[in-house]
């Protein structure tokens, strides 16, 4: 796994061995910042579940002005963390070692993220529990976007319930991204 593009570009990134984390592929991970591309300079971007913190990196490398990682397992987190030491991306980063329902609380109030990005454990139901929080609050910015990588069979029919839109769903082999907004604001992506 490398960094795509940007300061960082074509450096080597650390990933967990074992089935502990899903590391994005080159080629999704590609396609989802070619999407993403005129947006994220200067944004701030959440990571959520981060694994060896791969998407967060590579909008650090984009030139995103700030990320924060999220990760719960200690061997992941510290993945992450050379892997930012690698990129000489650290002073843009913070990272948190606590579960994501915890780290959404410790950063309400304090931060307004311009992306926030989750790829939980497929199929266990953790980006409904994320969106149910974040229906309810502060951290994503007035025109803010929420990504989501998920097994191809996660509905997302409960959205709107929770007052989101999806912009649209772009469908790879196994998995997808999804991309949702507030409900009723104008589609920016």
């Amino acid at each position: 796994m490398r960094v795509i593009a940007g300061a960082a570009k074509r450096l080597q990134l650390k990933t967990l061995d074992g089935l502990d984390t899903r590391p994005t592929t080159d080629r999704i991970k590609e396609t989802l910042f070619n999407m993403l591309a005129p947006y994220i300079y200067d944004s701030l971007f959440l990571d959520l579940f981060a694994g060896s913190g791969g998407i967060g990196i590579e909008a650090l490398s984009r030139g995103a002005k700030g990320a924060v990682f999220v990760e719960n397992n200690p061997k992941a987190m510290a993945c992450v963390k050379e892997n930012l030491k690698h990129t000489k991306l650290d002073r843009k980063a913070m990272t948190l070692s606590v579960d994501v329902m915890t780290a959404l609380y410790k950063l309400e109030g304090e931060k307004n993220f311009d992306y926030i990005y989750m790829d939980p454990p497929y199929n266990q139901g953790f980006e409904k529990r994320v969106l149910e929080y974040l229906s309810g609050s502060e951290l994503l910015s007035e025109d803010g976007i929420i990504i989501i990588e998920a097994s191809k069979e996660t509905e997302f029919d409960y959205i709107e319930d929770l007052g989101f839109s999806m912009i649209k769903s772009k469908e790879y082999k196994t998995n997808k991204h999804v991309f949702l907004e507030p409900a009723g604001r104008k589609e920016i992506c």
